[in-house]
């Protein structure tokens, strides 16, 4: 078995076109989280021409929405989210740069196709292990729509955050 790589957010093509499907992975530096809400509203303001709150290019966003941290705590549980939640909204924020999606389960064709023609990839979090991929979350600060709660636009820093390649650049898939 080989060792888990490690890469560094803002993502670039270069690294990005190394990864295969099944490949084990640390992520640290800047990701996004967002789910459900926060993503129509991102394909909203893409929609209407807007600015977003960050820029996309080179960018992970992670489908989690936290629970509130315990007293000393940066964030609480963080697990991930069904990505299929997001399928909708993929393909509009790659088209736009995004590089990466991190959650659990199995992406869409159209998403598939996505990823391959803007040579992105989706990794695939633990589920059902919020409170230990929480300890790998090192900041947690609050980047737009506070009204949406636990699904509010965060923009997160992790360090050595364990995941797994599940689509990769190439149309690879781990689940197949």
């Amino acid at each position: 078995m080989t060792q888990p790589c490690s890469i560094q957010t803002p993502l670039t093509d270069a690294t990005l076109r190394t990864l295969r499907a099944g490949d084990e992975v640390l992520l640290c530096g800047t990701v996004y989280a967002a789910r459900d809400q926060a993503h129509k509203r991102l394909c909203a303001l893409i929609e209407a021409g807007k600015p977003l709150p960050f820029d996309l290019a080179g960018q992970a966003i992670y489908y989690v929405g936290p629970t509130p941290a315990r007293p000393g705590r940066i964030i609480g549980a963080a697990g991930p989210t069904t990505a299929t939640r997001m399928d909708a909204f993929t393909p509009a924020l790659l088209a736009r740069g995004l590089k990466a999606t991190i959650g659990k389960g199995l992406r869409g064709l159209e998403v598939q196709k996505a990823i391959v023609q803007f040579g992105a990839v989706h990794f695939a979090a633990l589920g059902g292990a919020g409170a230990l991929l929480s300890r790998y979350i090192t900041a947690n600060d609050l980047l737009a729509w506070d009204d949406l709660g636990a699904e509010a636009l965060r923009r997160l820093e992790f360090q050595d955050f364990p995941l797994i390649v599940a689509y990769d650049t190439r149309g690879g898939c781990v689940y197949r």
